[in-house]
């Protein structure tokens, strides 16, 4: 007799959603998908999913559960429809971004139900999701994580952090700390050569080397963590300066300074405080939390 085909469910079928359910779907498993606008699963129907009527049916369909979904307000919209569903023994798989209090929050109110929530933070976009190399961030009860991890797998690779359900939700914030400010930078930098004629596809070459922080990153990592901000390779001052020049850049080309002005406003900050001659890592005291 052939074995049953693994089961999951999906809720939330925005492009990343979408992508995980029809993944799923290709790798055999029985799918049940719930949105809480039916049509966006017509697809995934026609291609043999279930569609739940309700979060309660979906939740309750299945062992394991995908969420994606818009924010952890979403998520509560969810599970206040499923008040009464039983999940005794199920585990919700929550690859929603928010912030990591309110990760462990839902965390703690799914345990009283008596469910697993893991935590989920995906490193690719939708159109990457089961392709080599993809990856996502995962914390949360580890017996959880191993009885799915097969599941998990068809989506990503899984970066297993911990029992902190947290974990997951605060890497990935830090990682999109980084990955939005420098993908506003480089679009506000073409904005400033658009308007000085210069295409994008013609700055690009120079966008790629300039945006290859490998080296930069492997540099000051450890001087960040020993605390050693001498000003021996870069300096605040040079900073300012050179991000005054940049600001004054965009606005001879008629692009909005703001976010140049916010950078400036950085350095300012800390030449104010007599840290000029130090490096720029020093910003991490100007920036971050007093003690």
């Amino acid at each position: 007799m052939n074995a049953p085909a693994p089961a999951v469910t999906v809720i939330g079928l925005g492009p990343m959603g979408h992508a995980m359910a029809a993944a799923y779907l290709e790798h055999g498993y029985a799918v049940t998908v719930w949105n809480r606008t039916p049509a966006r699963a017509d697809d995934l129907v026609a291609r043999g999913a279930h569609r739940a009527a309700t979060p309660a049916q979906a939740l309750e369909a299945n062992p394991l559960t995908v969420l994606s979904l818009t924010d952890y307000d979403a998520l509560d919209a969810v599970l206040e429809q499923a008040a009464h569903a039983d999940l005794t023994g199920r585990t919700l798989a929550n690859l929603t971004s928010d912030t990591p209090a309110r990760a462990r929050a839902a965390a703690a109110r799914l345990a009283e139900r008596g469910a697993a929530h893991i935590t989920g933070g995906v490193q690719v976009p939708p159109p990457l999701i089961a392709t080599p190399g993809a990856t996502a961030y995962y914390s949360g009860p580890p017996e959880a994580v191993e009885a799915h991890r097969a599941a998990l797998e068809v989506l990503t690779e899984v970066d297993y952090l911990g029992a902190d359900p947290g974990l997951a939700a605060l890497y990935y914030q830090i990682g999109m700390d980084m990955f939005w400010t420098a993908l506003v930078g480089y679009v506000h930098a073409q904005a400033v050569a658009r308007a000085n004629g210069i295409s994008a596809a013609d700055f690009l070459p120079h966008a790629r080397k300039t945006l290859d922080m490998g080296y930069f990153l492997d540099f000051y990592a450890p001087r960040i963590d020993a605390a050693h901000h001498v000003g021996d390779v870069d300096r605040i001052t040079m900073g300012a300066a050179s991000m005054a020049h940049v600001a004054d850049t965009a606005a001879e080309a008629g692009v909005d300074t703001a976010l140049p002005q916010a950078v400036l406003a950085a350095f300012s900050r800390a030449v104010e405080q007599g840290r000029g001659a130090d490096s720029l890592t020093r910003l991490i005291d100007v920036l971050g939390a007093a003690d």
